[in-house]
């Protein structure tokens, strides 16, 4: 008889051909995904070259976030972005892919508050971009908009927890739904997501219990930033998890690279090489 560690490692090996299969990753691949019990990866990029390298990677799903607010362009916060910005940044980025699935932000001022709004947002974004769908912050405020957008065809993800186009009303950065009073409201808002029809949902800076109670209770992959590791999936900023960025460093931050040192010490070596007329050399000259 196969031992237990022998059958789990088997599927392992079984999820993994399977992973290496998927030509395209849409909204049905994602759902099977959660379904069989793989892990979603998902990163956020800005531009068509780090797009191609994350692509050919093998991420599964790419984000064109607002963040591109704070990483591209230096804003204190994801408000200022406008949705031209964020179109350009999603063209640039679709025109890398060959695998990923492509979720771009409405910016902020784009969808609250009026749905059509909302839609003719998201039909620009569609249209001008390329991209696959969109994102979305928020619960029951929002679920006209989210409607409204879904009958157009276009597929939404939600985003719950901490949501940063709304800094200025929580007023800090800290963990969300630490209360029963906002983890219960959360709880209502996941379930009011997944039945307007939203085909995954972003939980951001809540407790992992909480988290992975959503994830249990709902069928639509759900995504996790700072929310532990018993949802389907993670989402890191590009810029953040490559060490780009050095004055972020939330908990729930890994950095796999320190490409700021790495940058700046080659930049360093380049300027010296320069000055002291070691480049270019004989065979780098005609």
């Amino acid at each position: 008889m196969q031992t237990i560690s022998k059958i789990l490692s088997n599927i392992a090996v079984s999820n993994m051909s399977v992973y290496r299969e998927i030509k395209k990753v849409t909204t049905h691949v994602l759902s099977e995904m959660k379904l069989r019990g793989e892990k979603i990866s998902m990163l956020t990029a800005y531009d068509y070259s780090t797009a191609k390298i994350i692509d050919d990677a093998g991420i599964d799903v790419i984000l064109v976030g607002d963040s591109a607010s704070n990483v591209m362009a230096g804003h204190e916060t994801t408000l200022p972005i406008t949705l031209d910005q964020m179109i350009y940044h999603a063209s640039s980025v679709v025109r890398a892919i060959d695998r990923a699935l492509v979720v771009v932000d409405l910016p902020f001022g784009s969808y609250q508050g009026n749905s059509k709004e909302a839609l003719n947002s998201t039909i620009r974004i569609m249209k001008e971009s390329g991209a696959h769908a969109i994102k979305m912050e928020g619960g029951a405020e929002i679920i006209e908009s989210i409607q409204r957008i879904l009958t157009a065809g276009v597929p939404v993800m939600g985003h719950l927890g901490l949501t940063p186009q709304s800094i200025y009303k929580f007023g800090t950065y800290t963990v969300r739904a630490k209360e029963e009073e906002e983890a219960e409201k959360l709880i209502k808002d996941s379930q009011l997501l997944q039945e307007a029809g939203c085909f995954a949902l972003v939980l951001e800076k809540i407790p992992a219990e909480l988290a992975k109670r959503v994830a249990q209770n709902l069928h639509i992959p759900v995504i996790g930033i700072g929310a532990g590791n018993g949802v389907d999936g993670q989402v890191l900023v590009l810029h953040d998890m490559l060490g780009i960025n050095k004055q972020f460093n939330p908990r729930f931050l890994r950095r796999y690279l320190d490409l700021y040192g790495e940058i700046k010490g080659a930049v360093e070596q380049y300027i010296e090489d320069v000055k002291s007329t070691d480049f270019p050399n004989e065979k780098e000259q005609y």
